[in-house]
């Protein structure tokens, strides 16, 4: 009896050990990760030419509080099969509809990251810091994004700091949340801030590409590229109003082994 008992209480101690580095929990519906087909809008038509969106299987959105309003059944219905919300920007400033997009998009069976609009008058590190304390690690997210960009039109921060100095802060960044999330970042940027700063220096993450225009594989002649952002005026079944629109770099069956090598 004493063995039996004492085995019983190793048991409850080993569980208990356990609970406490208990992983991520699940908050999201479960994914189906066959893609539904994209069926958006768009206010401003662009000619991509011979590679376009259309050659693309598997979309997606970005939103922020300029969404205010999703249905997300409805939006992954027609054609959103991931979703990139904005969670924080500098060091001090957190969009007041992360926390509904992120559950929503998750009731949906969404696959969801979230991403931190960089502010270039803050040291990189309070800025990732500001970022952990408010995106949780949740099994199934997909990884964290660092958004880069000239801000000529900031009224508190219009600096163009040397491109070396730009690519410590984003390695910095990038280092921070692959430490604390353990994935692999994402890292988003326009043309000319990638040209500017010679962004494809940076190591450690995967691209997403702002290309409105032409295909990045034209504008971004020889990058590799996981999502690219063709649109910032476009219509989503379930969206009021004008969003941005995506798209992944592979097929259907790359997007499903993405997805399994990338979530959390």
């Amino acid at each position: 009896m004493l063995t039996r008992l004492t085995a019983l209480a190793l048991i409850a101690l080993l569980a208990a050990c356990g609970g406490r580095n208990a992983p991520p929990q699940r908050d999201a519906a479960p994914t189906n990760n066959a893609p539904t087909r994209a069926n958006f809008g768009e206010a401003n038509p662009q000619d991509f030419g011979r590679v376009g969106p259309q050659n693309h299987r598997v979309h997606g959105i970005d939103v922020s509080k300029f969404q205010p309003s999703i249905d997300w059944p409805t939006a992954r219905d027609n054609g959103v099969n991931f979703a990139f919300i904005k969670a924080t920007e500098g060091g001090d400033q957190a969009d007041p509809l992360f926390d509904q997009h992120w559950q929503g998009a998750a009731r949906a069976g969404i696959p969801r990251g979230a991403y931190h609009f960089f502010y270039h008058c803050r040291p990189a590190i309070e800025q990732a810091r500001w970022f952990i304390a408010h995106v949780p690690r949740t099994r199934g997210a997909l990884p964290p994004v660092l958004d880069m960009e000239w801000t000529p039109t900031s009224p508190t921060c219009r600096v163009r700091n040397s491109p070396e100095h730009i690519r410590s802060e984003a390695q910095i960044f990038i280092r921070a949340l692959q430490s604390h999330y353990g994935q692999r970042p994402i890292l988003y940027t326009a043309i000319d801030f990638f040209e500017d700063n010679q962004m494809w220096r940076v190591q450690g993450a995967d691209f997403w590409l702002r290309a409105v225009k032409a295909h990045p594989k034209d504008l971004y002649a020889g990058q590799h590229w996981t999502f690219w952002q063709y649109s910032g005026t476009g219509y989503v079944p379930g969206i009021a109003g004008k969003t941005d629109l995506n798209a992944f770099a592979g097929s259907a069956r790359d997007w499903t082994a993405w997805l399994a090598a990338n979530q959390h």
